[in-house]
C-alpha cells in the first residue's frame, strides 16, 4: 500500500525544533511529576494483599467498607470496582500474617451478609519481596539501556549509540511521567510495558539509523541534514504502517482487554506515540548535535572495506600456499 509519494523528500529536519520544544516540555514536566507526585507502586513492588471478589449483582461498596472497617487490619483497605459493578478488589498494606494464613477466608467471613459472592483471587506479596522486585525491575531497565548502548556502538558508531541512548531515556522518562500523571499502579505488568516500549522505540530508531548508514554510501549529498531527510523519508511508510498496526492491536486491548491490562495498554499507547516521534524527530537529528560528519564516515567505511579486501587477499594467498 502506497501512502507517501515514492521519492519525495520531506523536510523533517526543518521541523525538528518544534518537536524538540515539545519533548523539552514533556521530558522536564515528567521529571517534575516524578519528583513531586512520584509513582504509585502496586502490590508487586510495595508489598501487600489484593483480594478480588465477584458478587451476583452489584457489589454494595459502602456496606463492604463498613464491614471491613470493623477489622483493625482492613479498616483502611482500598475497595474499588474492578471492571464492572459486580466485581471489586480489596487492597491493603498488610501481609498474609496480618489476617492469618488465609486472608481470603477472613474477608469472606466479614462480608458474609453483604450478598452472594465468591473470592476469585488472593495475591499476597511481602514488603521484602516487593522491595527486591522493585530493585530488580530498575536493574532490568538499566541493564537493557547498557546492552543497547554496547550493541549500537559495535554495530554503528559511537554517535549513533549516544543518540539512541538519549532517545531511549527520553522515551522512558516521558512514559514514566504518564504513569505518574495517570496514577497507574507500578507492578510487573507496568515494567513489562516500559521494556516493550523501550524495544519498540529502539527498533524504530535502528531502522532509521541503518537507512542513514546506507545513505552515506549511496547518496550524493554530504550535508547531514539532507541525508537525514532522505533516510527518514525512505523509511517513513514502514514507520507509519508499523505504528498504525501496533496501535490498532493495543487499542483493541485497551477497549476489550479488561481492567487487568488497562494500565499496560495505556502505557503502550503513550509509548508508541512517543517512540515513533522520538525515532524520527529526536534520535536522528541528534547526530547533528554530536557532529557526525558524512565525509569522515565515508572515509571510515572505505578504510574498513579496504582492510577487509586486504585480509581476503592474504587469506586467498595463504590457501594457495603462496604466503
Amino acid at each position: 500500500m502506497q501512502i507517501f509519494d515514492k521519492g519525495t523528500i520531506y523536510d523533517f529536519m526543518g521541523k525538528r525544533w518544534i518537536f524538540f520544544a515539545m519533548s523539552f516540555v514533556l521530558f522536564f514536566g515528567s521529571i517534575v511529576l516524578l519528583a513531586t507526585k512520584g509513582l504509585n507502586y502496586g502490590i508487586d513492588f510495595s508489598g501487600g494483599t489484593l483480594i478480588q471478589v465477584k458478587y451476583e449483582g452489584n457489589a454494595p461498596l459502602e456496606l463492604i467498607r463498613s464491614k471491613l472497617a470493623t477489622n483493625e487490619t482492613l479498616k483502611n483497605a482500598n475497595v474499588t470496582e474492578f471492571g464492572s459493578a459486580e466485581e471489586i478488589t480489596i487492597r491493603y498494606a498488610g501481609s498474609s500474617d496480618s489476617l492469618g494464613s488465609n486472608p481470603g477466608e477472613v474477608v469472606s467471613n466479614l462480608l458474609a451478609d453483604t450478598g452472594k459472592f465468591e473470592i476469585r483471587r488472593v495475591d499476597v506479596v511481602g514488603p521484602k519481596v516487593g522491595s527486591e522486585l522493585r530493585e530488580k525491575g530498575i536493574m532490568a531497565v538499566a541493564v537493557s539501556l547498557v546492552l543497547i548502548l554496547l550493541y549500537i556502538a559495535v554495530r554503528f558508531e559511537w554517535r549513533f549509540a549516544l543518540a539512541a541512548i538519549f532517545s531511549e531515556i527520553h522515551d522512558v522518562v516521558i512514559t514514566l511521567g504518564a504513569i505518574s500523571l495517570l496514577s497507574i499502579d507500578v507492578n510487573l505488568d507496568t515494567l513489562a510495558a516500559v521494556l516493550t516500549v523501550l524495544g519498540y522505540s529502539l527498533n524504530d530508531t535502528i531502522i532509521i539509523f541503518d537507512r542513514i548508514r546506507e545513505s552515506v554510501t549511496e547518496s550524493k549529498t554530504i550535508k547531514l541534514t539532507q541525508l537525514i531527510n532522505e533516510s527518514v523519508s525512505m523509511t517513513l511508510p514502514r514507520t507509519i504502517m508499523t505504528s498504525i498496526t501496533t496501535m490498532l492491536a493495543v487499542l483493541v486491548l485497551f477497549f476489550y482487554g479488561g481492567d487487568m491490562i488497562h494500565g499496560f495498554s495505556i502505557i503502550m499507547i503513550v509509548g508508541i506515540i512517543i517512540g515513533t516521534i522520538s525515532s524520527v524527530f529526536i534520535a536522528a537529528p541528534m547526530l547533528v548535535w554530536f557532529k557526525f560528519n558524512v565525509t569522515n564516515y565515508r572515509a571510515h567505511l572505505a578504510d574498513k572495506e579496504r582492510n577487509k579486501k586486504e585480509k581476503e587477499k592474504i587469506r586467498a594467498m595463504y590457501e594457495k600456499g603462496t604466503v
